[in-house]
């Protein structure tokens, strides 16, 4: 009898229709009861597309992030592959070119003295730990030492995996590896169209020396001789999928496809996440150092503006500081650039009446709605619903205030206080259509613009040479948040955003508007000192028990009916406090209790570290199947998410 090859697609009858599916095996010995095998209609493919190394990395995902193996092969493989008529199909031989650079290949630049130091100490690290964690201040060159490691991997015919937080990012990247790589630069993301995402799968399947640059999905592509994997900005959100399932970190997942290759990990950051600095500090990976930023250039200074002051003495003019407002007017009088943070997009968070207090909600997310001036409407930022911007109260009939400020609001702003400028926005926004990201940043670099204002997209590894300043323009949003990792978000988050500053030449400035001048985390901005931070985070992780000394579950339960979402939630959480005691939370209702017309509830579980994680992730999972079957709890989704973010 004839056996597909693991890997290949077949088509086989399920039902009324007609599926393709992957081979993974063959089956040996009997069947459990109430399977019933189906016979495969035809074979799609004479090799296979998919490799039985990529096969085990997705078992893994599945079983770690505890989703079903399908939810993982539908996020790995390009949409174009699945459809029977694309390039591995027999029927069709349609190909997509992928683009071939033109330009001038230039030498690799010579690494300087701290550069060559820490490209020698990562080596030296690697005899010992297939990850190493580099922690190198904002702008001591890290790219440059990653160049030579790519470099060295492409020369000895391996292909090199570097995974960037934000699609944002390979703009200014992809160039700069481009002028040393040439067209062993491929670049994937979820922007790149279908055919191009296939068409970069199909070349992968061949063991050719390339360099992926792309975003957290590339970690799914066939790897057929692996040499190195980074991850550069390791410790961003974004690294973690939040929906659809699998809800995976790529960080994670990148690890254990180097460990499944044989290959190397280098993990980039100048603030690194808590769990990977607890990992280097463990011996668990290797840790090299750079803190000096390249050429002797001096980390920016950083400078607190107190609101409440500004405020109390009137020197306040909308939401700028008349400090603030003098520094922007000297910089722009130098020809100098300047970059505005403000982490929320729109015109203004919400509007309220000034009568009954009102705030205009969401009908199907239980948030309140922001204020987009430019189209006069207020617009969930959760699914898209949207009003026309109110004139009266649509409670009580009274007058309508707008309270807080985005990127929107700046912006109009910024025109009025210094209309000789020339003024760009980066948020979401302005950046939905396609390369709106690349036309932005391009202007910025090449002078165009003079003040350039955005969220926390400014604030990853972009690089421009004249910014000599950075103001954040309200720090404290960032402190507020019922989350055991917001204070390292800030930290994070404003330290990444200030290193924009200075980059070449001279040294540059950070002025942060607060109304909390105390916080005892400025003191660490001031000092670039992460080792500090890290030693008070450290601390209160211990004493709570939180990651990265135990390890945690969020179980998200969701109904279109609040009380049965209510009363799945106290039934599961029940049998798993009977099951894990106290590493199971209460029933906790969220922040935001209906997103979309679900309503939601979450239990949170804490599993020691020195634990069997693989029962104790069984026993949950039969504690989850158990529930599902009981009347009260039909069509609720139990949606696992492990280490979550």
């Amino acid at each position: 009898m004839y056996y597909p090859p693991v890997g290949v697609r077949v088509v086989v009858s399920l039902g009324n229709k007609e599926l393709v599916g992957i081979v993974r095996g063959k089956h040996i010995g009997a069947l459990r009861e109430g399977v019933v095998l189906k016979n495969i209609i035809s074979q799609l493919d004479e090799t296979p597309v998919v490799t039985e190394r990529q096969l085990q990395l997705w078992q893994w995902i599945a079983d770690y992030y505890m989703c079903p193996i399908g939810d993982t092969m539908a996020a790995a493989l390009p949409k174009k592959i699945g459809d029977k008529g694309y390039s591995f199909s027999p029927v069709k031989k349609r190909r997509v070119s992928l683009p071939n650079y033109t330009g001038e290949i230039e030498p690799i630049h010579t690494l300087d003295t701290q550069q060559e130091r820490a490209f020698e100490h990562i080596h030296s690290c690697w005899h010992k730990n297939d990850v190493v964690l580099l922690h190198g201040v904002t702008s001591s060159g890290k790219t440059e030492v990653y160049m030579h490691l790519i470099e060295e991997q492409l020369a000895a015919g391996k292909q090199v995996l570097y995974l960037v937080p934000e699609i944002a990012l390979t703009t200014q990247l992809t160039d700069r590896l481009q002028h040393v790589f040439g067209d062993k630069v491929i670049v994937y993301h979820s922007r790149v169209s279908d055919a191009l995402r296939a068409e970069i799968y199909r070349q992968q399947l061949q063991p050719q020396p390339r360099l992926i640059v792309g975003a957290r999905s590339a970690v799914f592509l066939p790897f057929e001789n692996l040499g190195l994997v980074i991850v550069d900005e390791e410790h961003e959100p974004s690294y973690k999928q939040q929906e659809p399932a699998p809800r995976y970190h790529a960080r994670s997942v990148a690890i254990m496809l180097a460990h499944n290759s044989g290959s190397k990990v280098l993990l980039g950051t100048a603030t690194p996440s808590v769990e990977s600095y607890y990992n280097a500090q463990n011996g668990k990976y290797g840790l090299v150092t750079m803190t000096e930023r390249f050429a002797g250039l001096e980390l920016p200074k950083i400078t607190l503006i107190d609101l409440r002051q500004q405020y109390h003495r009137k020197e306040m003019c909308g939401h700028f500081s008349d400090s603030l407002i003098q520094r922007i007017r000297e910089e722009l009088a130098r020809k100098k650039q300047i970059i505005l943070f403000q982490n929320r997009r729109g015109y203004a968070p919400m509007m309220t009446c000034t009568d009954c207090g009102t705030s205009p909600r969401c009908t199907n997310c239980d948030v309140p709605m922001t204020l987009h001036m430019h189209n006069h409407r207020l617009v969930c930022h959760y699914c898209g619903y949207s009003i026309p911007m109110p004139t009266q109260c649509p409670s009580c009939g009274g007058s309508m205030t707008i309270n807080g400020f985005g990127t929107e609001r700046l912006e109009e702003e910024v025109s009025e206080l210094f209309p000789e400028a020339r003024v760009l926005r980066m948020d979401l926004d302005t950046t939905s259509e396609k390369s709106a990201h690349q036309k932005i940043i391009n202007a910025f670099a090449q002078h165009e613009v003079d003040i350039l204002i955005g969220t926390q997209m400014v604030s990853k590894g972009l690089h421009f040479d004249d910014v000599s300043l950075v103001a954040i323009l309200n720090a404290d949003n960032h402190f507020n948040q019922p989350d055991f990792r917001c204070y390292e978000r800030a930290f994070q988050l404003l330290e990444q955003v200030s290193g924009r500053a200075g980059r070449k030449g001279e040294q540059g400035e950070v002025i942060i508007q607060t109304y909390d001048t105390t916080n005892h985390i400025f003191e660490d901005l001031n000092n670039h000192d992460y080792l500090s931070f890290y030693n008070s985070q450290i601390a209160e992780r211990q004493a709570f028990n939180y990651s990265p000394f135990s390890r945690m579950i969020t179980l998200v339960l969701r109904h279109r009916n609040e009380q049965r979402v209510i009363a799945a939630a106290n039934m599961l959480q029940n049998l798993l406090n009977k099951v894990f005691g106290s590493r199971c939370s209460v029933v906790i209702e969220p922040s935001i209790a209906r997103l979309q017309n679900w309503f939601i509830r979450t239990i949170q579980l804490r599993i020691e570290t020195t634990s069997n994680y693989a029962r104790a992730k069984q026993m949950l999972q039969e504690q989850i199947d158990f529930v599902l079957t009981l009347p009260d709890c039909k069509n609720v989704q139990i949606i696992p998410n492990v280490d979550p973010l």
